[in-house]
């Protein structure tokens, strides 16, 4: 990185300093200044608690197959930021971002006095995106929020279609106290006539999309209704499915992406593009490239199999619903032992739902620290992993890694890691130095 990126990176993320306004208001005064850039291509807009990256992976995948260039815009990002906004599959790069920030400083500082408050980091990256993918001349662009949905900034675009996957008890202070607050918030993304698709919720998660839906004249698709995926076989290098559509059947396929819970993210976003077809009235996306889409679906920190001897699988699990599906897909893979976990967490996550959703799946534990001030404690984070029932022990991460790899290798088990983006992020940076130093096996290292 250059000396005029890595300053204009770090006047960005002074932004975060602002911290998380909710509201439309400032960012809608930006896109105005920079002309209006989301009106230049189609949009995907995906919310929602759980699964949100991993159905914005698939879908861009698929429409990559087509031959239309793509947007997607995804967060956060786990080692670089350029991994954030990708069109056609590739990061923006450091001296686009550099000349993208630099053209765009004038707009964001007079919308800082004009609005009376300064644009908020993300409120920042989400117009150059959406600028970026104007210049690169995309057609679709998939979209994921960053918290919500109604307030969120990139709600500004008006979709072809939204996507609401799993909604769960998230960010309180900003959405609500209860479940129906939340789905209201997240419902927020569906427009006018637009249709939405809806993966498995909460009754009462449900019941308010609908509501919101049926307010607006948009129709609602139950992905699970629309789409079937049957499971055929799994294995540490991916799982075997049969998809039929509402129209087409699509036939038998791998899935890269780990885990049960992927075959209703694989369900959310194969309706989501049967209903970009419908909307289009033609064949946008083929049978021949969803399923060349979906067979070539990466997406890091999900299930990802670092290692395999001994197995070392690194998760962006964070919420009591994601340690679950932690905790389903290892049994699936037939892992009999319990696992080792090396856990960081930030100080906003429901600390003891997570643990106690792994409670019978693990049994020896590491605390570490995050590189974030929104890192939770160690020892906090210890206590709530012995509460578990777990052995566990405060460590830097390196030392976590180390003794988690001899502990695994001895027990014959599984090491995870998981509890936080952030420290999936300083795993995937740090992992080619440990396979250098030796700390961790080099044979079999590496995404599959």
């Amino acid at each position: 990185m250059d000396t005029e990126l890595r300053i204009q990176l770090e006047e960005l993320y002074k932004r975060q300093n602002f911290g998380i306004r909710m509201g439309l208001e400032v960012v809608a005064g930006l896109f105005e200044r920079i002309g209006s850039p989301h009106l230049s291509f189609g949009a995907v807009h995906v919310a929602g608690t759980n699964g949100k990256g991993s159905v914005c992976a698939l879908i861009d995948s698929a429409l990559r197959q087509t031959g239309l260039r793509t947007g997607l815009y995804t967060s956060p990002h786990l080692v670089r930021f350029n991994e954030r906004i990708r069109v056609n599959g590739f990061e923006i790069s450091d001296s686009e971002l550099a000349e993208l920030f630099k053209e765009m400083r004038p707009a964001i500082k007079q919308t800082d006095i004009q609005s009376g408050r300064r644009v908020t980091f993300f409120e920042c990256t989400t117009a150059m995106a959406f600028e970026y993918f104007r210049r690169k001349g995309a057609r679709i662009a998939v979209i994921e929020t960053g918290m919500g949905g109604r307030l969120d900034a990139t709600n500004v675009v008006n979709p072809l279609v939204s996507v609401i996957t799993p909604i769960s008890i998230e960010h309180t202070r900003y959405l609500g106290p209860d479940l129906r607050s939340i789905a209201r918030e997240k419902a927020g993304i569906i427009k006018k006539g637009r249709p939405v698709v809806v993966s498995d919720q909460p009754a009462e998660a449900l019941e308010e999309i609908r509501k919101t839906a049926a307010d607006l004249g948009a129709p609602v698709v139950l992905a699970s209704e629309a789409v079937s995926v049957t499971r055929i076989s799994a294995d540490i290098g991916g799982q075997k499915v049969v998809i039929r559509g509402a129209e087409r059947d699509y036939g038998t396929l791998r899935l890269p992406l780990l885990g049960r819970h992927q075959l209703g993210n694989l369900a959310v976003a194969v309706a989501a593009l049967e209903v970009v077809n419908r909307c289009a009235g033609e064949e946008v996306v083929s049978v021949e490239a969803l399923r060349e889409g979906v067979s070539k679906t990466l997406w890091p920190a999900r299930l990802q199999v670092l290692c395999k001897d001994p197995v070392t699988i690194l998760d962006g699990a964070h919420n009591p619903g994601g340690a679950k599906a932690l905790g389903e897909a290892l049994k699936d893979l037939g892992v009999e032992r319990q696992v080792g976990l090396i856990v960081g967490m930030c100080d906003d996550k429901d600390t003891s739902g997570f643990c106690g959703a792994l409670s019978r799946v693990v049994r020896r534990a590491w605390a570490v620290p995050l590189r974030t001030g929104r890192g939770l404690q160690s020892s906090l984070l210890a206590r709530a992993c012995r509460d578990a029932g777990w052995d566990v022990q405060e460590a830097t991460l390196d030392e976590a890694v180390r003794q988690g790899i001899e502990w695994a290798s001895v027990e014959g088990t599984v090491l995870c890691i998981a509890g936080s983006l952030y420290l999936a992020g300083e795993v995937l940076e740090k992992w080619p130095q440990w396979t250098a130093e030796g700390i961790v096996p080099g044979s079999g290292s590496g995404w599959r």
